[in-house]
């Protein structure tokens, strides 16, 4: 079987196809890996969410190791499942990994302004990076974590019922037709626009363009054109049909999201890092960077995520040189607050690059923020993994107290130092029980 075959069986829904195939794949070429380059990309979903490209846990973990990341990080909506696939893959292939969930939370604080969810005052996307280890059965944090589940389940079904009515002659059965696009069930608006394309081409079959032509308001001709670029087609279907002011959207009420304490209160329940993202400044919400962070910071936020790429690579030079302008804004805000930064690409849609391009000069100024920002959250999720030792641990409250700048920078040491291996970890594991800061970054440099 070729490297390609192999590669490919790392995308199937079944998990011992993609344990077999990685298996596989690390026996006949993992030598070939490249040195780590300064790049770093730990904003990447999974097709647990969704992927444009499909990419399981696995398969991102062996591309992050082909390119070279220094840090490859998963972030997938309301669930942690690639979890353990992701830091386990991570570790046989001696990359640096981290895990994370992103989801959408209600700030009651800012209910009259919009923030980060456009049109949607008060809703506003969230994170929770440096999951090391999920959720023990029966607790709280279990529970809230499948209420969010069952909560974005529930708001999918109702747009696609809202969609099915709108459209009459293309409708779709949730179980039958969206889930099985899935590998766990967690599917989302995406999953549901990929399932509208594909029933009507089965249905309609050359009637297809003529069908969204009339949904679309434009003419069957452009139609065909656009529907041979499935993401810009399904991006233009989203637009009208599922959000704000689309025949399927779902105005949110006070059961739609969770609220910010309680994501906060799962972050710290499975000793995870709370994490404020930022969009683009534009927002009302956003403008005051300052009073936003004091608030979310107040709440437990203990670091801030930045999709770089939807900032700095614009077309238009006017809209580019505002939100350039901007992001400087938020990185020294983040830096002011002592907030370690994620980034990445996201990778939810098809187009979207593998990684940043840390060569454009627009992001030279941030370049070296965003490397430690990643090694910071690889740091915390090592030692939190095989150490006892993470950014929560009883251990790290004594080392440093409320000295949020002394812990930010060791952690980001440490994830600047390890060098991921076996001996590493089982290192780490044997004789880190007790041991304070300095002695724990012996050990890393050790080995």
């Amino acid at each position: 079987m070729t490297q390609t075959d192999l590669e490919r069986q790392l995308d199937e829904f079944d998990p011992a196809v993609r344990r077999s195939a990685l298996a596989e794949l690390i026996r006949n070429g993992k030598a070939g890996f490249p040195s780590p380059k300064p790049d770093v990309n730990i904003h990447l979903h999974t097709f647990f969410s969704f992927n444009g490209a499909g990419y399981s846990p696995s398969r991102i973990a062996w591309e992050a190791g082909k390119y070279g990341l220094e840090v490859a990080g998963i972030v997938d909506f309301d669930v942690l499942d690639g979890l353990n696939e992701f830091l386990e893959a991570g570790e046989l292939l001696g990359i640096k990994t981290t895990t994370g969930l992103e989801t959408r939370v209600y700030i009651p604080e800012y209910a009259g302004k919009v923030i980060t969810s456009p049109n949607e005052p008060g809703v506003h996307y969230f994170m929770i990076q440096g999951c090391y280890e999920l959720p023990r059965p029966g607790t709280q944090v279990e529970a809230i974590l499948k209420m969010m589940a069952l909560t974005a389940r529930e708001r999918n079904v109702r747009v696609m019922q809202r969609v099915n009515k709108y459209l009459g002659d293309v409708t779709l059965d949730y179980d039958r037709d969206v889930l099985p696009l899935t590998p766990s069930g967690n599917a989302t608006e995406r999953h549901l626009l990929l399932a509208y394309d594909r029933k009507s081409r089965h249905a309609l079959g050359k009637r297809a363009a003529a069908f969204w032509a009339s949904v679309l308001d434009t003419s069957e001709t452009e139609t065909g054109q656009l529907m041979t670029n499935p993401p810009a087609f399904h991006e233009k279907l989203r637009s009208k049909l599922m959000k704000f002011g689309g025949a399927g959207y779902v105005p949110p009420d006070s059961g739609s999201f969770p609220t910010v304490e309680q994501v906060v209160q799962v972050g710290q329940g499975i000793g995870a890092l709370p994490t404020n993202t930022w969009l683009d400044g534009t927002s009302e919400g956003e403008e005051d960077i300052t009073a936003l962070l004091e608030l979310l910071v107040g709440k437990g936020v203990v670091a801030m995520n930045i999709i770089p790429d939807r900032n700095w690579n614009i077309n238009d030079p006017d809209e580019r040189a505002v939100k350039l302008a901007k992001l400087g804004e938020a990185v020294a805000a983040a830096r002011e607050f002592d907030l370690p930064l994620s980034i990445g690409t996201e990778m939810n849609k098809a187009g979207q690059p593998f990684v940043d391009n840390f060569q454009a000069p627009e992001m030279a100024p941030h370049a070296g923020e965003f490397l430690r920002g990643a090694q910071f959250f690889y740091g915390h999720t090592l030692l939190a993994r095989w150490a006892d030792f993470g950014y929560f641990s009883a251990g790290a409250k004594d080392a440093f107290v409320d000295d949020r700048r002394a812990r930010n920078d060791f952690f980001t040491r440490v994830g600047a130092e390890a060098r991921p291996s076996r001996r590493l970890h089982e290192t780490l594991c044997e004789r880190a029980s007790g041991l304070g800061p300095d002695q724990i970054l012996q050990i890393v440099r050790s080995c």
